[in-house]
């Protein structure tokens, strides 16, 4: 197979993180409250971010493993999501 040809599960992305930039993290900081902020803040709130989804997609991985698909749908999200004490409201499952 040619490299134009790979399907996606054989690709590996590394430093996407990079793409939430300051200006989405500050403005996720205002809506949370906050002021201000120092310079340092973006790449810790970068950090979190990643150890939460990797946390919360390893949970819907595993619903979707256990269900024997190949694909996440919302309810899968949700439901990972809901594991974790962050229940969302609003999305209709099918």
């Amino acid at each position: 197979m040619t490299e134009k040809n790979t399907p996606a599960l054989g690709r590996v992305l590394r430093e996407n993180i990079r793409g939430i930039t300051r200006p989405e993290l500050r403005r996720l900081a205002r809506r949370g409250g906050v002021k201000r902020a120092s310079a340092g803040i973006y790449e810790e709130a970068r950090n979190a971010l990643k150890i939460f989804l990797k946390e919360v997609l390893k949970d819907a991985v595993a619903y979707v493993e256990y269900k024997e698909k190949k694909t996440i749908t919302v309810m899968e999200m949700l439901l990972a999501l809901k594991k974790r004490g962050r229940t969302l409201y609003g999305f209709r499952a099918t």
